[in-house]
């Protein structure tokens, strides 16, 4: 089974775009979404994805303490614990 990086690497690529452009999988993981570029409506709509593809729900008083890529996914895998 693909590692939470693994799977957010492609989410990433399959799921967001910068004007118009793919984000590249190897966009680096301690880069917000937002200074790569990517619109707070975009932002949003990834976190449904990511919500989806890992069965879990974000609240409101979690969302603000994930900065970026990497914080996501030392979210994701201490909710897998």
């Amino acid at each position: 089974m693909a590692s939470t990086e693994e799977r957010i690497r492609q989410l990433v690529a399959d799921n967001l775009e910068v004007d118009g452009k793919p984000l590249s999988s190897s966009l680096d993981l301690g880069v917000s979404l937002t200074e790569a570029g990517v619109s707070s409506m975009d932002v949003v709509a990834f976190t449904k994805v990511v919500a989806q593809e890992f069965n879990i729900e974000f609240s409101r008083e979690q969302c603000p303490t994930i900065n970026n890529l990497q914080e996501l996914i030392e979210f994701l895998d201490s909710q897998a614990a």
